[in-house]
């Protein structure tokens, strides 16, 4: 009679095998972290620059938080060419993707529309947007 050892580590050779190999597939998926520091401090800057009585200090601020999202974005790997895509691509992550999508269509309306403004409210609110999806991100 022939020892089942031989099968029994043959088994559990493949089990590890098959266990490592998942593990790999699940750790490669994982976004790289972000430079929390850098991404504050980059934050503190757009929101000490805003003023409520500067109108372009309201519209720089909404294009550059936009900005600082799509790099967060794409250094955390999501897919897309465009912004937009990239944020379909984690639309799983955000906790309020309609805030998210509302404050990057008000900069899309600055950067496009000639007559776009925006009130300092509106700016506010959109900032506050931006501000939740970096740290949706990992970002701050």
């Amino acid at each position: 009679m022939d020892s089942p050892a031989p099968l029994l580590l043959l088994a559990a050779i493949l089990l590890i095998a098959i266990v490592g190999v998942i593990v790999l597939l699940f750790s490669t998926k994982n976004s790289p972290k972000l430079n929390v520091a850098k991404y504050q401090t980059k934050w503190l800057a757009i929101e000490n620059s805003i003023s409520r009585d500067n109108a372009a200090s309201l519209q720089l601020g909404i294009l550059q938080a936009d900005k600082l999202l799509d790099q967060a974005l794409r250094e955390r790997r999501f897919k897309g060419q465009t912004m937009g895509e990239r944020m379909k691509s984690a639309n799983h992550v955000w906790k309020n993707a309609n805030h998210v999508w509302n404050a990057h269509k008000i900069r899309n309306q600055l950067a496009h529309e000639t007559d776009a403004h925006v009130t300092y409210e509106t700016t506010l609110r959109a900032l506050s947007a931006f501000k939740q999806a970096l740290k949706d991100v990992g970002a701050i």
